[in-house]
Parts: structure tokens; C-alpha cells; sequence
């Protein structure tokens, strides 16, 4: 009779009955997709045609670098970014864990390339949605021919050689799986292919949506005004051209039809005609040779337009600025769109978001490239350092003195108080290192006239009082003597003795 066997998997009568009755079991895989429109790996999400793909990525690339408002703002923000400054600190959770930051930070300054560079390639994600950056390694071996591997160290640990960006325009595909883009596709334009994994990349994106890798331009939302703005000063430039040079009108001779097209010599001089029509310029060069019988005039412009194009065009550039919320550029132009009082406010909102883009650019650094850094040299560490970045804003320091000296004035006790000092020696930009916060002011020391050295306070006796004086006591009552206690029985109090004198002695007598 052969045993029943449980297989291991199964599991035992007791943790069965342990297990509670209300646990709920879950599915570890994934059931539903992001919902992301793609085909072949191009990206289908934008509804516009014109900002698709490659196309979009050209109108990108137009509006930041050909329109001076958009070019301002992107200027703007650079600048701002440039001020901030970068650390790697230990983990909140191991603060003494010094070490490993200083490894980390050790790499991020001994790149080819400097660490503004990175942040400036990290940087064209603003314009057109998204950045990848591939991270290169390096043995640190000192120096060396090749500059890319050259080190200031001898470790023989990896680091990072550099952060080359993949640029936007060289974009051919996306590769795809069920969890999102795994790779990229490169195509130059003499016709080589890379493909780049995503895992050994970093990609940054203004913000995500349905996981796609391509993020979202921050001139997405100005791409209207700038395109309406482009054709209106188009049609300007055209106009006031036209009202410099004048309409020119040509008239045929009478015995011409220029339009028979059975006549082959009247069409030539029709197309000659209006190719010289088109042709009219008003500069160094101008006039016009016409045969017998032809005549040129020029009509001038009746009078000013009935729409003011400056006007319209400072509308569009608003309402690009506003779409970033640095409409503050405009400030002030013209006496239009505010005054200069409301700069204060305008900037502290724009360089808020500014901040979210460099906490958005901390995290993908601390998520991906130093855990990396740290998993190729081995190092196995649950709490990596993180980076950091400083503020670009600098206080109001007439508003944060006037705020203190309220706050004083109102009995409000600061010192000493270790962390609202350097608090305050923060937002003042003053250092805080080697200053002793939350100390007490110690008394002034006595000079003992005799040795001429400092000498410490006296401790107060029993009849003075801590500044050194004596007690006063009662009024009328004397120094030294106690206080007397109201309403104290004098009868209670024990009887005196009297002398007691003693006379001679027996013997003596």
C-alpha cells in the first residue's frame, strides 16, 4: 500500500488554518497598457499633423531658435538653471555615510565634459518634450592619451566617462514592449543606424503621460500664437515692402493681346511681364527696360491700414510668454500688460517652476544614474547618496528684516536658536560652516588687578543677589537679618538662657 505524498508547494494543514480568512489575492502581472498611440514605433498622440515625428520636431526647433520672445524665455531659464548649485550629500536615512558621496560626487566632477555641459544637454527637453542622455564609463586610471578616459584618479574603480546627448532630430523609432520604450533608433544623415537601449540612457521628459517617452513640449500650448504671428509679420514685411516701392501696374501696347494663349508671342510677353512685376525692388539696382509701346506706374497706398499689425503681434507674444508663466518679459513694454510692481510675484511663480524641473531632473539622477554607478563597481548599498540642488531665488532681504525685527518686536525669542539661525544665514547666503549656532552670551570676566588675568564670576553668597550686591532684605529691616515671618508669637519662641556664674570653689576657699 503505497503513501499518499503533498507536494511541497502545497501548503500545511497549519499555516492554513493561520492564514486570516479575509486576505486578498492579487495577480502579479500586469492586465491593462498604458493606452499609448503608436505604430512601428513613431508616436501618434499629437493630433497635429505639422508637430508629429520629425516635423514637430523642425517647428520646435523654429520657434526656439527664430522667434525672439520664445528664444528670451528658453534664455531666461537656462541662465536660472545655471545659477542653481549641485551636491551629492548622504542618504537622510545613513547620514554618516560620507564616503560613497564623495565617490559619487568624485565622478560627477571628473567627466570630459563639465557638469554645466550636462545640465545644458539635459536642458533640450524643454523645447521639444524630452532629452536621453547615454551615460559612458571609464576605468579611473589617471591620465591618459584619450582625454575621454583620462582621470584625476588611480582608484582603478569605473566612473563616468561622459553624458552624451542622443539628439531629438536624430530620431528614427522607438522599440517597444508590453511595459513601454526599451530603445532607441538612430538614423544619421549619412545613413547610419544605433540602437540604443534605454537602460544604459537617462532619459528626461517635462512631464509624463501614458508613459510616453517622448514627453511634452513646454511650447506645445504656444504654438498657435507663434504661428498666426509668423504669418502676420510675413504679410507685413510684404506690405510694407509694397507701400515703399509702390503697386506696380503694366500696360501692354493696344495691338497686344496678351491673353491669347494662341499667341505664342504674347503669352512669352505676358510671362516676361509678370516676372518683371514680381521682381520690383526698391534699392541700389532698381529700374526696368521695357520695349516700345509698354508703360510702368506705380500706385502708392491710399492711406494707413484699418489694423494696427504691432498691436497684434504684442498680443501673440504675450500669449506665448503666458503660456510658460514668464509673461514678466513683457512687463512694462509699450505701458502695456502691467507695470514692473507685479514683477515680484510674476518671478517667484516662474522660478517655482523652474524649481520643479530641477527636481524632476534630481530624481532621474537619483533613480537611475547613481544606483548604475554604483552597481558596476559592485557597491551593494539599500540608501545610495543623493544628489541635491541649491535655489536659484535669493530672498528679499529688506522684507525678511523687516519680518525678523516685527517678530522681535512682538517678544518673539530667536536666539539663541540653532536651527532658525542657520535658517536666516541660509537665506542670507551667509556660510554656516565653523559658526557656533545656539550659543549663549557668556558674562564679561573680571581682571584680577593683581595678576591681570581674567578672573570667573563669584558665585553668589547667601546675602547676594547673582549680580554680586547684597540682599536689601525688607524694607526696615536690617541687611543680613532674615525676613520677618507676619504675625510670628513671641511667646513661642524658646526661653533665653541667663549667665550662670559660678563662685569659688571649696578648695579654693
Amino acid at each position: 500500500m503505497s503513501k499518499s505524498t503533498t507536494p511541497a508547494s502545497a501548503p500545511s494543514a497549519e499555516l492554513e488554518k493561520a492564514r486570516p480568512k479575509d486576505v486578498v489575492r492579487v495577480g502579479m502581472n500586469e492586465v491593462g497598457y498604458s493606452g499609448l498611440n503608436q505604430s512601428s514605433g513613431t508616436l501618434r498622440e499629437e493630433f497635429l499633423g505639422e508637430l508629429r515625428g520629425k516635423s514637430g520636431i523642425r517647428v520646435f526647433r523654429e520657434m526656439s531658435e527664430n522667434d525672439a520672445i520664445i528664444g528670451a524665455i528658453l534664455f531666461a531659464v537656462g541662465m536660472l538653471m545655471r545659477q542653481a548649485t549641485w551636491r551629492v550629500v548622504p542618504n537622510p536615512l545613513t547620514p554618516t555615510d560620507q564616503e560613497l558621496a564623495d565617490f559619487v560626487n568624485s565622478c560627477r566632477e571628473d567627466m570630459s565634459m563639465t557638469w554645466n555641459d550636462v545640465i545644458s544637454e539635459v536642458m533640450t527637453m524643454l523645447p521639444f518634450g524630452w532629452s536621453l542622455l547615454e551615460m559612458v564609463y571609464k576605468k579611473r586610471e589617471g591620465m591618459q592619451k584619450d582625454p575621454v578616459k583620462s582621470s584625476r584618479f588611480s582608484d582603478g574603480k569605473l566612473g563616468w566617462a561622459k553624458m552624451p546627448l542622443r539628439s531629438q532630430d536624430s530620431l528614427d523609432k522607438w522599440t517597444f514592449n508590453r511595459d513601454g520604450a526599451i530603445a532607441m533608433t538612430q538614423k544619421t544623415t549619412s545613413g547610419e543606424t544605433a540602437v540604443v537601449p534605454l537602460s544604459k540612457c537617462l532619459l528626461f521628459r517635462t512631464q509624463s503621460n501614458k508613459n510616453n517617452p517622448e514627453g511634452r513640449s513646454i511650447l506645445r500650448n504656444a504654438y498657435r500664437s507663434w504661428y498666426f504671428k509668423k504669418r502676420i509679420e510675413e504679410i507685413e514685411g510684404v506690405g510694407i515692402e509694397r507701400d515703399l516701392a509702390g503697386l506696380p501696374v503694366m500696360t501692354p501696347p493696344e495691338n497686344l493681346d496678351i491673353w491669347n494663349p494662341q499667341d505664342s508671342v504674347a503669352v512669352a510677353y505676358r510671362q516676361e511681364a509678370e516676372t518683371i512685376i514680381r521682381n520690383i525692388r526698391r534699392d541700389e539696382q532698381e529700374g526696368v527696360l521695357l520695349p516700345f509701346g509698354w508703360t510702368l506706374t506705380l500706385l502708392s497706398t491710399g492711406g494707413r491700414r484699418s489694423f494696427d499689425t504691432s498691436e497684434i503681434i504684442s498680443r501673440y507674444d504675450h500669449s506665448m510668454a503666458m503660456s510658460v508663466m514668464a509673461d514678466f518679459i513683457v512687463l512694462g513694454h509699450n505701458n502695456r500688460y502691467g507695470s514692473f510692481a507685479l514683477a515680484g510675484s510674476k518671478t517667484h511663480m516662474f522660478g517655482m517652476a523652474i524649481g520643479g524641473w530641477l527636481d524632476a531632473i534630481t530624481e532621474v539622477f537619483n533613480r537611475y544614474a547613481i544606483p548604475h554607478l554604483l552597481a558596476v563597481n559592485g557597491i551593494v548599498t539599500e540608501t545610495p547618496p543623493v544628489l541635491e540642488h541649491g535655489d536659484i531665488e535669493t530672498p528679499d532681504l529688506d522684507s525678511l528684516g523687516n519680518y525678523i525685527q516685527k517678530l522681535s518686536g512682538a517678544g518673539f525669542k530667536m536666539f539663541p536658536n540653532e536651527v532658525l539661525e542657520k535658517v536666516l544665514l541660509t537665506m542670507g547666503s551667509l556660510p554656516t560652516e565653523g559658526v557656533l549656532l545656539g550659543q549663549e552670551k557668556e558674562p564679561a570676566m573680571e581682571i584680577d588687578p593683581l595678576t591681570g588675568l581674567p578672573t570667573p564670576p563669584k558665585d553668589p553668597g547667601p546675602d547676594e543677589t547673582p549680580g554680586g550686591a547684597k540682599d536689601p532684605g525688607t524694607p526696615g529691616q536690617r541687611p543680613g537679618t532674615g525676613p520677618r515671618t507676619p504675625g510670628r508669637d513671641k511667646s513661642a519662641a524658646p526661653p533665653r538662657k541667663k549667665p550662670t556664674v559660678q563662685g569659688p570653689s571649696d578648695t579654693e576657699r
